[in-house]
Protein backbone atom coordinates (compact mmCIF):
# COMPACT_ATOMS: atom_id res chain seq x y z
CA UNK A 1 0.00 0.00 0.00
CA UNK A 2 2.71 2.44 0.59
CA UNK A 3 4.42 1.58 -2.46
CA UNK A 4 1.42 2.26 -4.43
CA UNK A 5 0.28 5.28 -2.36
CA UNK A 6 4.00 6.61 -3.15
CA UNK A 7 3.99 6.05 -7.05
CA UNK A 8 0.30 6.61 -8.04
CA UNK A 9 -2.65 3.79 -8.25
CA UNK A 10 -2.36 4.46 -12.50
CA UNK A 11 1.53 3.11 -11.78
CA UNK A 12 1.21 0.68 -9.60
CA UNK A 13 -1.99 -1.15 -8.74
CA UNK A 14 -3.53 -3.13 -5.88
CA UNK A 15 -5.02 -6.41 -5.92
CA UNK A 16 -8.17 -6.96 -7.63
CA UNK A 17 -10.17 -8.06 -4.07
CA UNK A 18 -8.35 -3.99 -2.86
CA UNK A 19 -8.79 -1.92 -5.33
CA UNK A 20 -11.37 -1.11 -8.08
CA UNK A 21 -10.44 -0.02 -11.78
CA UNK A 22 -10.88 3.08 -12.52
CA UNK A 23 -11.55 6.44 -10.67
CA UNK A 24 -12.67 5.04 -7.67
CA UNK A 25 -8.97 3.43 -7.15
CA UNK A 26 -7.51 6.21 -4.93
CA UNK A 27 -10.34 6.61 -2.81
CA UNK A 28 -10.19 2.35 -2.17
CA UNK A 29 -6.45 2.91 -1.57
CA UNK A 30 -7.06 5.25 1.17
CA UNK A 31 -10.37 2.93 2.62
CA UNK A 32 -7.94 -0.42 2.74
CA UNK A 33 -5.19 1.80 4.41
CA UNK A 34 -8.06 3.18 7.66
CA UNK A 35 -8.60 -0.49 7.59
CA UNK A 36 -5.34 -1.85 7.72
CA UNK A 37 -4.28 0.94 10.40
CA UNK A 38 -7.46 0.23 12.65
CA UNK A 39 -6.12 -3.68 12.40
CA UNK A 40 -2.75 -3.24 13.40
CA UNK A 41 -3.56 -0.89 16.59
CA UNK A 42 -6.93 -3.51 17.57
CA UNK A 43 -4.02 -6.13 17.20
CA UNK A 44 -1.42 -4.81 19.85
CA UNK A 45 -0.53 -6.19 23.36
CA UNK A 46 -0.52 -3.39 25.93
CA UNK A 47 2.75 -2.84 27.14
CA UNK A 48 3.63 -2.22 30.91
CA UNK A 49 2.82 0.83 32.19
CA UNK A 50 5.83 2.87 32.48
CA UNK A 51 7.01 4.33 36.03
CA UNK A 52 5.60 8.05 36.98
CA UNK A 53 8.14 10.68 37.59
CA UNK A 54 8.38 12.11 40.71
CA UNK A 55 6.44 14.78 41.77
CA UNK A 56 7.89 18.16 41.18
CA UNK A 57 9.11 20.13 44.18
CA UNK A 58 6.55 22.33 46.24
CA UNK A 59 6.43 26.25 45.22
CA UNK A 60 6.72 27.88 48.95
CA UNK A 61 6.11 30.91 47.41
CA UNK A 62 2.60 32.87 47.89
CA UNK A 63 0.23 32.79 44.56
CA UNK A 64 -0.33 35.96 41.81
CA UNK A 65 -3.40 37.82 42.77
CA UNK A 66 -6.46 37.04 40.25
CA UNK A 67 -5.59 40.16 38.46
CA UNK A 68 -2.00 39.78 37.89
CA UNK A 69 -2.60 35.98 36.60
CA UNK A 70 -4.95 37.44 34.23
CA UNK A 71 -2.39 40.36 33.55
CA UNK A 72 0.27 37.41 32.67
CA UNK A 73 -2.13 35.35 30.56
CA UNK A 74 -2.30 38.72 28.49
CA UNK A 75 1.37 39.22 27.96
CA UNK A 76 2.29 35.94 27.18
CA UNK A 77 -0.64 35.61 24.22
CA UNK A 78 -0.45 38.99 22.96
CA UNK A 79 1.63 38.50 19.51
CA UNK A 80 1.86 43.00 18.46
CA UNK A 81 5.61 42.52 18.65
CA UNK A 82 6.23 40.64 15.88
CA UNK A 83 5.62 42.47 12.70
CA UNK A 84 7.07 45.07 10.82
CA UNK A 85 6.49 48.68 9.82
CA UNK A 86 4.59 51.34 11.27
CA UNK A 87 3.78 50.16 15.15
CA UNK A 88 0.83 52.31 15.53
CA UNK A 89 -0.80 53.49 18.57
CA UNK A 90 -1.24 50.06 20.34
CA UNK A 91 0.89 48.98 23.31
CA UNK A 92 3.61 46.40 22.47
CA UNK A 93 2.50 44.22 25.42
CA UNK A 94 5.39 41.92 24.82
CA UNK A 95 7.82 44.78 25.60
CA UNK A 96 5.94 45.04 28.97
CA UNK A 97 6.49 40.92 30.02
CA UNK A 98 10.56 41.76 31.01
CA UNK A 99 8.95 44.38 33.15
CA UNK A 100 6.20 42.24 34.50
CA UNK A 101 8.29 39.26 35.36
CA UNK A 102 11.06 41.49 37.41
CA UNK A 103 8.40 43.06 39.37
CA UNK A 104 6.58 39.82 39.89
CA UNK A 105 10.04 38.34 40.80
CA UNK A 106 11.27 41.24 43.59
CA UNK A 107 7.41 41.04 45.23
CA UNK A 108 8.38 37.58 46.10
CA UNK A 109 5.16 35.39 43.79
CA UNK A 110 5.55 32.24 42.15
CA UNK A 111 3.98 31.20 38.87
CA UNK A 112 0.56 29.98 38.43
CA UNK A 113 1.01 26.45 37.35
CA UNK A 114 -1.33 26.21 34.07
CA UNK A 115 0.79 29.01 33.09
CA UNK A 116 4.53 27.30 33.11
CA UNK A 117 3.87 26.22 29.17
CA UNK A 118 3.29 29.47 27.93
CA UNK A 119 6.02 31.17 29.78
CA UNK A 120 8.32 28.71 28.87
CA UNK A 121 7.48 28.98 25.27
CA UNK A 122 8.06 32.78 25.69
CA UNK A 123 11.27 31.88 27.04
CA UNK A 124 12.47 29.82 24.44
CA UNK A 125 12.21 32.10 21.63
CA UNK A 126 13.45 35.18 23.60
CA UNK A 127 17.12 34.63 25.30
CA UNK A 128 16.49 38.05 27.17
CA UNK A 129 13.73 36.80 29.05
CA UNK A 130 14.75 33.40 30.38
CA UNK A 131 17.04 35.09 33.39
CA UNK A 132 13.42 36.71 34.87
CA UNK A 133 11.36 34.24 33.36
CA UNK A 134 13.13 30.98 34.79
CA UNK A 135 12.95 32.58 38.19
CA UNK A 136 9.65 33.38 38.34
CA UNK A 137 8.62 29.69 36.82
CA UNK A 138 10.50 28.35 40.41
CA UNK A 139 11.08 24.60 40.57
CA UNK A 140 8.42 23.44 38.39
CA UNK A 141 10.06 24.52 35.34
CA UNK A 142 13.07 22.63 36.17
CA UNK A 143 10.72 19.41 36.31
CA UNK A 144 9.06 20.28 33.19
CA UNK A 145 11.84 21.01 31.02
CA UNK A 146 13.38 17.23 32.06
CA UNK A 147 10.18 16.25 30.49
CA UNK A 148 9.94 18.00 27.59
CA UNK A 149 13.38 18.47 24.99
CA UNK A 150 11.64 21.98 23.81
CA UNK A 151 12.39 23.53 27.39
CA UNK A 152 16.09 22.14 27.81
CA UNK A 153 17.13 25.57 27.69
CA UNK A 154 16.07 25.77 31.52
CA UNK A 155 18.45 23.26 32.42
CA UNK A 156 21.35 24.74 30.19
CA UNK A 157 20.61 28.31 31.62
CA UNK A 158 19.92 27.29 35.25
CA UNK A 159 23.80 26.25 37.00
CA UNK A 160 23.79 22.65 37.97
CA UNK A 161 20.71 22.18 35.91
CA UNK A 162 18.51 22.27 39.16
CA UNK A 163 20.75 19.75 40.98
CA UNK A 164 20.49 20.48 45.06
CA UNK A 165 24.23 21.47 46.00
CA UNK A 166 25.42 20.05 49.13
CA UNK A 167 25.97 22.03 52.57
CA UNK A 168 29.42 23.53 52.35
CA UNK A 169 29.68 21.90 55.89
CA UNK A 170 29.62 18.50 54.26
CA UNK A 171 33.72 18.34 52.78
CA UNK A 172 32.83 14.81 51.66
CA UNK A 173 29.97 15.29 49.77
CA UNK A 174 31.21 18.52 48.22
CA UNK A 175 34.67 16.87 47.22
CA UNK A 176 32.72 14.18 45.50
CA UNK A 177 30.48 16.08 43.42
CA UNK A 178 33.71 18.65 42.30
CA UNK A 179 35.25 15.53 41.28
CA UNK A 180 32.78 13.40 39.68
CA UNK A 181 29.87 15.83 39.16
CA UNK A 182 29.10 17.37 35.85
CA UNK A 183 30.45 20.61 34.33
CA UNK A 184 27.40 22.41 34.50
CA UNK A 185 27.06 21.00 38.67
CA UNK A 186 30.91 21.87 39.27
CA UNK A 187 30.61 25.30 38.02
CA UNK A 188 27.60 25.81 40.31
CA UNK A 189 29.24 24.19 43.35
CA UNK A 190 32.31 26.46 42.64
CA UNK A 191 30.14 29.60 42.42
CA UNK A 192 27.91 28.81 44.91
CA UNK A 193 31.10 28.11 47.69
CA UNK A 194 32.75 31.48 45.84
CA UNK A 195 29.96 33.40 47.47
CA UNK A 196 30.11 32.24 51.04
CA UNK A 197 32.91 30.16 51.30
CA UNK A 198 35.62 31.55 49.18
CA UNK A 199 38.91 29.97 50.69
CA UNK A 200 37.38 26.75 50.03
CA UNK A 201 35.91 27.27 46.38
CA UNK A 202 39.83 28.11 45.85
CA UNK A 203 41.00 25.11 47.41
CA UNK A 204 38.93 22.52 45.25
CA UNK A 205 39.74 25.28 41.91
CA UNK A 206 43.58 24.06 43.21
CA UNK A 207 43.30 20.71 43.64
CA UNK A 208 42.72 19.76 39.79
CA UNK A 209 43.42 22.51 38.28
CA UNK A 210 46.83 20.81 36.55
CA UNK A 211 43.75 18.09 34.89
CA UNK A 212 41.21 20.27 34.07
CA UNK A 213 40.28 21.20 30.09
CA UNK A 214 41.23 24.85 28.82
CA UNK A 215 37.74 26.11 28.74
CA UNK A 216 37.01 24.68 31.73
CA UNK A 217 40.01 26.28 33.29
CA UNK A 218 38.89 29.72 31.78
CA UNK A 219 35.01 29.18 33.51
CA UNK A 220 36.45 28.28 36.60
CA UNK A 221 38.60 31.05 36.73
CA UNK A 222 36.16 33.75 35.68
CA UNK A 223 34.14 32.63 39.04
CA UNK A 224 36.90 33.81 41.11
CA UNK A 225 35.90 37.67 40.27
CA UNK A 226 33.46 36.99 43.17
CA UNK A 227 34.93 37.81 46.66
CA UNK A 228 38.20 38.20 44.80
CA UNK A 229 40.92 39.17 47.59
CA UNK A 230 45.03 38.76 48.13
CA UNK A 231 44.04 35.22 49.27
CA UNK A 232 43.68 34.36 45.46
CA UNK A 233 46.77 36.00 44.79
CA UNK A 234 49.07 33.16 44.68
CA UNK A 235 47.23 30.77 42.69
CA UNK A 236 46.54 33.78 39.65
CA UNK A 237 50.34 34.54 39.50
CA UNK A 238 50.58 30.51 38.41
CA UNK A 239 47.78 30.53 36.20
CA UNK A 240 49.93 33.81 34.24
CA UNK A 241 51.90 30.69 32.84
CA UNK A 242 49.47 29.19 32.15
CA UNK A 243 49.10 27.56 28.31
CA UNK A 244 45.63 29.01 27.92
CA UNK A 245 45.74 32.25 26.28
CA UNK A 246 43.04 33.46 27.39
CA UNK A 247 43.26 31.72 30.94
CA UNK A 248 46.55 34.13 31.15
CA UNK A 249 44.65 37.26 29.67
CA UNK A 250 41.88 36.50 32.82
CA UNK A 251 43.91 35.93 35.46
CA UNK A 252 46.47 38.99 34.67
CA UNK A 253 42.66 41.01 34.38
CA UNK A 254 42.07 39.69 37.68
CA UNK A 255 45.16 40.41 39.35
CA UNK A 256 45.51 44.24 38.22
CA UNK A 257 42.22 44.13 40.08
CA UNK A 258 43.92 43.85 43.42
CA UNK A 259 45.58 47.20 43.87
CA UNK A 260 47.99 45.71 46.05
CA UNK A 261 48.87 42.69 44.16
CA UNK A 262 52.47 42.39 42.53
CA UNK A 263 51.15 42.51 39.21
CA UNK A 264 49.27 45.73 39.86
CA UNK A 265 52.41 47.11 41.27
CA UNK A 266 54.62 45.69 37.70
CA UNK A 267 52.33 47.25 35.70
CA UNK A 268 52.16 50.69 37.69
CA UNK A 269 55.83 50.97 37.55
CA UNK A 270 55.77 50.66 33.97
CA UNK A 271 52.77 52.26 33.51
CA UNK A 272 54.30 55.66 35.28
CA UNK A 273 57.68 55.72 33.49
CA UNK A 274 55.90 56.19 30.52
CA UNK A 275 53.61 59.34 31.63
CA UNK A 276 55.54 62.13 32.94
CA UNK A 277 54.71 66.02 33.27
CA UNK A 278 56.48 68.89 31.66
CA UNK A 279 57.04 71.65 33.35
CA UNK A 280 59.60 73.74 31.10
CA UNK A 281 56.56 75.10 28.94
CA UNK A 282 54.33 77.58 29.99
CA UNK A 283 51.43 75.39 31.08
CA UNK A 284 52.37 72.09 32.40
CA UNK A 285 51.71 69.47 29.62
CA UNK A 286 51.82 65.47 30.23
CA UNK A 287 54.22 63.72 28.08
CA UNK A 288 54.10 59.91 26.85
CA UNK A 289 56.54 57.79 25.78
CA UNK A 290 54.89 54.42 24.88
CA UNK A 291 56.58 51.35 24.92
CA UNK A 292 59.14 50.28 22.63
CA UNK A 293 59.06 46.82 23.01
CA UNK A 294 56.74 44.20 24.44
CA UNK A 295 58.83 42.12 26.52
CA UNK A 296 58.61 38.77 27.99
CA UNK A 297 57.83 40.18 31.37
CA UNK A 298 54.88 42.32 29.76
CA UNK A 299 53.75 39.23 27.76
CA UNK A 300 53.65 37.22 30.93
CA UNK A 301 51.51 39.85 32.97
CA UNK A 302 48.91 40.01 30.08
CA UNK A 303 49.98 42.26 27.75
CA UNK A 304 49.24 41.29 24.17
CA UNK A 305 51.86 41.81 21.76
CA UNK A 306 50.12 42.05 18.77
CA UNK A 307 47.85 44.54 18.20
CA UNK A 308 44.49 44.26 16.12
CA UNK A 309 44.30 45.36 12.71
CA UNK A 310 44.84 48.89 12.10
CA UNK A 311 46.47 49.78 15.72
CA UNK A 312 50.47 50.56 16.40
CA UNK A 313 52.39 48.36 18.29
CA UNK A 314 53.51 51.12 20.56
CA UNK A 315 49.72 52.55 21.51
CA UNK A 316 48.72 49.64 21.96
CA UNK A 317 51.11 48.30 24.44
CA UNK A 318 50.56 51.85 25.84
CA UNK A 319 47.07 51.14 26.38
CA UNK A 320 47.57 48.10 28.05
CA UNK A 321 49.69 48.95 30.94
CA UNK A 322 47.82 51.88 31.79
CA UNK A 323 44.61 50.46 31.66
CA UNK A 324 46.20 47.19 34.09
CA UNK A 325 47.90 50.40 36.44
CA UNK A 326 46.03 51.33 39.26
CA UNK A 327 44.47 54.28 39.37
CA UNK A 328 46.10 55.25 42.51
CA UNK A 329 49.70 55.58 40.88
CA UNK A 330 49.24 58.77 38.69
CA UNK A 331 48.47 61.31 41.37
CA UNK A 332 51.96 61.31 43.39
CA UNK A 333 52.99 60.40 39.93
CA UNK A 334 51.77 63.56 38.39
CA UNK A 335 52.33 66.31 41.06
CA UNK A 336 49.70 65.53 43.79
CA UNK A 337 47.04 66.57 41.45
CA UNK A 338 43.67 65.67 41.41
CA UNK A 339 42.29 63.23 38.54
CA UNK A 340 40.12 66.28 37.29
CA UNK A 341 43.17 67.87 37.51
CA UNK A 342 45.29 65.09 35.70
CA UNK A 343 42.47 64.82 33.14
CA UNK A 344 42.29 68.53 31.98
CA UNK A 345 46.05 69.08 31.95
CA UNK A 346 46.90 68.99 28.30
CA UNK A 347 48.93 66.31 26.84
CA UNK A 348 51.42 66.79 23.74
CA UNK A 349 52.05 64.49 20.66
CA UNK A 350 48.59 63.68 20.13
CA UNK A 351 48.13 61.33 22.66
CA UNK A 352 45.66 62.28 24.45
CA UNK A 353 43.07 60.21 23.03
CA UNK A 354 44.73 56.83 23.89
CA UNK A 355 45.71 57.99 27.09
CA UNK A 356 42.36 58.87 28.33
CA UNK A 357 40.88 56.08 26.66
CA UNK A 358 43.03 53.62 28.69
CA UNK A 359 42.26 55.36 32.07
CA UNK A 360 38.07 55.06 31.15
CA UNK A 361 38.89 51.50 30.82
CA UNK A 362 40.92 51.36 34.03
CA UNK A 363 38.05 53.52 35.94
CA UNK A 364 35.42 50.89 34.55
CA UNK A 365 37.36 47.85 35.31
CA UNK A 366 38.49 49.47 39.09
CA UNK A 367 34.99 51.10 39.80
CA UNK A 368 37.04 54.29 40.68
CA UNK A 369 33.90 57.00 41.14
CA UNK A 370 36.36 60.10 41.31
CA UNK A 371 37.85 58.84 38.14
CA UNK A 372 35.04 58.26 36.44
CA UNK A 373 33.32 61.46 37.41
CA UNK A 374 36.72 63.65 36.28
CA UNK A 375 36.88 61.34 32.66
CA UNK A 376 33.11 62.09 32.30
CA UNK A 377 33.44 66.01 32.61
CA UNK A 378 30.27 68.17 32.39
CA UNK A 379 27.61 67.13 30.11
CA UNK A 380 27.32 70.67 28.52
CA UNK A 381 30.44 70.63 27.51
CA UNK A 382 30.90 70.93 23.94
CA UNK A 383 32.96 67.59 23.41
CA UNK A 384 30.52 65.65 25.92
CA UNK A 385 28.98 64.32 22.35
CA UNK A 386 31.98 63.64 20.89
CA UNK A 387 34.23 62.62 18.86
CA UNK A 388 36.34 64.11 21.91
CA UNK A 389 38.65 61.97 23.81
CA UNK A 390 36.33 60.16 25.57
CA UNK A 391 33.91 58.07 23.10
CA UNK A 392 29.72 58.32 23.68
CA UNK A 393 30.66 54.41 24.70
CA UNK A 394 32.96 55.00 26.87
CA UNK A 395 31.01 57.34 28.42
CA UNK A 396 28.39 55.03 29.00
CA UNK A 397 30.46 52.68 30.79
CA UNK A 398 31.78 55.19 33.14
CA UNK A 399 28.47 56.38 34.13
CA UNK A 400 27.50 52.83 35.41
CA UNK A 401 30.18 53.67 37.88
CA UNK A 402 28.43 56.79 39.45
CA UNK A 403 25.26 55.97 41.79
CA UNK A 404 22.06 56.05 40.32
CA UNK A 405 20.87 59.34 40.88
CA UNK A 406 23.75 61.11 39.88
CA UNK A 407 23.91 59.46 36.53
CA UNK A 408 20.35 60.22 35.70
CA UNK A 409 21.21 63.84 36.54
CA UNK A 410 24.33 63.77 34.34
CA UNK A 411 22.39 62.15 31.27
CA UNK A 412 19.54 65.07 31.96
CA UNK A 413 22.20 67.47 31.66
CA UNK A 414 23.50 65.79 28.65
CA UNK A 415 20.11 65.87 26.72
CA UNK A 416 19.36 69.38 28.00
CA UNK A 417 22.88 70.43 25.58
CA UNK A 418 22.61 68.03 22.94
CA UNK A 419 19.64 66.31 22.30
CA UNK A 420 18.13 63.22 22.09
CA UNK A 421 20.12 61.78 18.96
CA UNK A 422 23.52 60.97 21.26
CA UNK A 423 22.13 60.29 24.36
CA UNK A 424 20.81 56.32 23.44
CA UNK A 425 23.73 54.72 24.77
CA UNK A 426 23.42 56.98 27.85
CA UNK A 427 19.74 56.31 28.67
CA UNK A 428 20.20 52.96 28.59
CA UNK A 429 22.54 52.62 32.02
CA UNK A 430 20.19 54.74 33.75
CA UNK A 431 17.98 53.00 36.55
CA UNK A 432 14.46 52.40 35.68
CA UNK A 433 12.06 53.89 36.45
CA UNK A 434 13.78 57.12 35.45
CA UNK A 435 14.13 59.90 38.03
CA UNK A 436 12.37 62.90 37.38
CA UNK A 437 15.04 65.21 35.84
CA UNK A 438 15.76 62.51 32.98
CA UNK A 439 12.39 61.97 32.31
CA UNK A 440 11.46 65.39 32.04
CA UNK A 441 14.34 66.36 30.00
CA UNK A 442 13.60 63.29 27.62
CA UNK A 443 10.03 64.24 27.18
CA UNK A 444 11.08 68.02 26.70
CA UNK A 445 13.59 66.72 24.55
CA UNK A 446 10.86 64.56 22.18
CA UNK A 447 7.96 67.16 21.93
CA UNK A 448 10.82 69.75 20.81
CA UNK A 449 11.85 67.39 18.05
CA UNK A 450 7.94 66.76 17.29
CA UNK A 451 7.36 70.37 16.88
CA UNK A 452 10.49 71.42 14.75
CA UNK A 453 8.92 68.59 12.49
CA UNK A 454 11.87 66.22 12.84
CA UNK A 455 11.92 62.89 10.98
CA UNK A 456 9.79 60.79 13.66
CA UNK A 457 11.23 57.53 12.77
CA UNK A 458 14.58 58.50 13.93
CA UNK A 459 13.67 58.71 17.45
CA UNK A 460 11.56 55.45 17.34
CA UNK A 461 14.51 53.88 19.48
CA UNK A 462 14.31 56.31 22.58
CA UNK A 463 10.61 56.43 22.21
CA UNK A 464 11.04 52.51 23.23
CA UNK A 465 12.88 52.99 25.83
CA UNK A 466 10.97 55.26 26.93
CA UNK A 467 7.90 53.43 26.98
CA UNK A 468 9.70 50.65 29.45
CA UNK A 469 12.01 53.08 31.57
CA UNK A 470 9.75 56.63 32.22
CA UNK A 471 8.11 56.99 35.62
CA UNK A 472 4.51 55.99 34.94
CA UNK A 473 3.46 59.23 36.90
CA UNK A 474 4.36 61.19 33.81
CA UNK A 475 1.19 59.83 31.79
CA UNK A 476 -0.23 62.93 32.90
CA UNK A 477 2.19 65.40 31.46
CA UNK A 478 2.28 63.38 28.22
CA UNK A 479 -1.67 63.78 27.64
CA UNK A 480 -1.69 67.24 26.20
CA UNK A 481 0.75 65.51 23.13
CA UNK A 482 -0.97 63.05 21.95
CA UNK A 483 -3.05 65.59 19.49
CA UNK A 484 -1.79 66.05 16.04
CA UNK A 485 0.36 68.93 15.60
CA UNK A 486 0.54 71.69 12.72
CA UNK A 487 2.97 70.53 10.78
CA UNK A 488 5.73 72.82 9.92
CA UNK A 489 6.06 74.00 6.87
CA UNK A 490 9.73 71.86 5.88
CA UNK A 491 8.39 68.83 8.23
CA UNK A 492 8.37 64.88 6.91
CA UNK A 493 4.63 64.44 5.26
CA UNK A 494 2.53 62.47 7.90
CA UNK A 495 5.07 63.31 10.61
CA UNK A 496 2.38 64.94 12.74
CA UNK A 497 0.25 61.87 12.56
CA UNK A 498 3.61 59.74 14.11
CA UNK A 499 4.02 61.77 16.20
CA UNK A 500 0.50 61.52 17.77
CA UNK A 501 0.29 57.87 17.85
CA UNK A 502 3.87 57.34 19.38
CA UNK A 503 2.79 59.78 22.08
CA UNK A 504 -0.62 57.84 22.46
CA UNK A 505 1.00 54.37 22.51
CA UNK A 506 3.52 56.25 25.14
CA UNK A 507 0.53 57.36 27.66
CA UNK A 508 -1.15 53.55 27.22
CA UNK A 509 1.95 51.86 27.74
CA UNK A 510 3.12 53.88 30.66
CA UNK A 511 -0.85 53.47 32.54
CA UNK A 512 -0.54 49.82 31.84
CA UNK A 513 2.70 50.01 33.52
CA UNK A 514 0.91 51.42 36.39
CA UNK A 515 -2.09 48.87 36.38
CA UNK A 516 0.81 45.97 36.63
CA UNK A 517 2.42 47.84 39.49
CA UNK A 518 -1.24 48.29 40.98
CA UNK A 519 -1.92 44.51 41.00
CA UNK A 520 1.14 42.91 42.00
CA UNK A 521 1.29 44.77 45.34
CA UNK A 522 3.52 43.48 48.60
CA UNK A 523 2.51 40.20 49.85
Amino acid sequence: MVTTALLGTERRALPASLQPPGKEAPIALLDAAAVQTVRRRAGLRAAPAAALPEPAADDPRPPLPRAARRRLATLLTDQSGTGGGRRGAAPDLMELLPQWLALANARGYGAPPELLPALLNAARGRTDLRPQALTFAGPRALWLARLNPDWKFALRATPGGGVSLPSADDAPQVRRLWEEGLFAERVALLTTLRAHHAGTALDLLVSTWPTERAEDRLMFLDSLRTGLSAADEPFLEQALTDRSRNVRATAAELLSALPDSALAGRMSTRAASCVAVDHTSDTPTLTVEAPHECDAGMERDGVIPKPPTGRGERSWWLGQLVEAAPLATWQPRLGNRTPAEIVALPVADDWRGELHAAWCRAAVRQRDVAWSRALLGTPASPDAAGPGAVSLAERAKLLASLPAAERADWVAGFIAAHGLSEAFQLLGVCAVPWAEPLGRAVVDSLNIARDAGSYPWSFSGVMGLAERCLDPSEAIRLEALTAIPDEPENASPGAGGYWSEAFQRLVTTLRLRAAIRDELPPP
